[in-house]
């Protein structure tokens, strides 16, 4: 038989590695751990004022990815994209 604290721990590890859990990610981007490299990326992209995603070209894909976040959220919004509240308030008329 099975002691109760074993099957409560076994069943909390078996919940704990679950393929079901939420994958984090990082601005659109799965993150394979803690996305702490994600963040480097970014971080670095954005210390450096990096525009175009070639320059994003480490050894480290999730780094790269983060760089790579951060050049697509420098990029304008097309149009129809813009939130209303942001949109030119004269277009309106």
């Amino acid at each position: 038989m099975i002691k109760p604290a074993v099957f409560a721990a076994t069943l909390w590890l078996g919940l704990w590695v679950s393929p079901t859990m939420a994958q984090q990610t990082f601005e659109g981007y799965d993150c394979t751990a803690d996305c702490s490299g994600h963040q480097a990326g970014y971080d670095w992209a954005e210390r450096n004022g990096i525009s175009d995603a070639t320059d994003c070209d480490g050894n480290s894909q999730s780094f790269n990815e983060g760089c790579q976040a951060y050049v697509e959220e420098q990029q304008p919004l097309p149009d129809d994209e813009v939130p209303a509240d942001e949109s030119d308030e004269d277009s309106a008329e």
